[in-house]
């Protein structure tokens, strides 16, 4: 599984938009700034991320966004299905208005098509295990590998 540019720059837009939890909104421009994302592409994610209910967003001259809930309370795989919709790694698995079946040879006599499902729930679980305040977190330093076993 591979995500999609936009899912991958949900992720990032979300991190940064976490570390500012607490303290004052910020817009579309300074996360661009903060992220090095392209502003039109900011935009259209904060629309999706609104839309599934992640971001806030107030209008006005002290306008922005802000996470529309704890920080723990938002997942990675929140994240990922607010751009690519539901988690499924097959194509006939997948389901929704935009969402086609896919033309597989394979579906009449498929005996791996009943499994999926099971698939796709553990992978969705393990990306839900995955909070955003640990995505924001910093990263601890590693000590240098001095070649030498231990």
């Amino acid at each position: 599984m591979r995500l999609s540019s936009m899912a991958d720059y949900a992720v990032v837009m979300m991190i940064a938009a976490a570390r500012h939890c607490g303290g004052a909104r910020v817009n579309a421009v300074q996360l661009a700034e903060e992220t090095g994302l392209p502003a039109p592409t900011v935009q259209k994610l904060v629309s999706r991320l609104s839309a599934a209910g992640l971001l806030k967003s107030v209008r006005g001259a002290h306008g922005g966004f802000k996470l529309a809930r704890p920080a723990a309370a938002i997942t990675l795989a929140d994240i990922v299905e607010a751009v690519e919709g539901p988690i499924a790694l097959a194509a006939c698995m997948e389901t929704g208005p935009d969402k086609g079946r896919a033309d597989c040879a394979l579906e009449p006599a498929c005996s791996l098509r009943p499994h999926w499902p099971l698939v796709n729930q553990t992978l969705r679980g393990a990306l839900a295990g995955v909070p955003l305040t640990q995505l924001a977190a910093p990263v601890p330093a590693q000590a240098p590998a001095t070649g030498i076993p231990a």
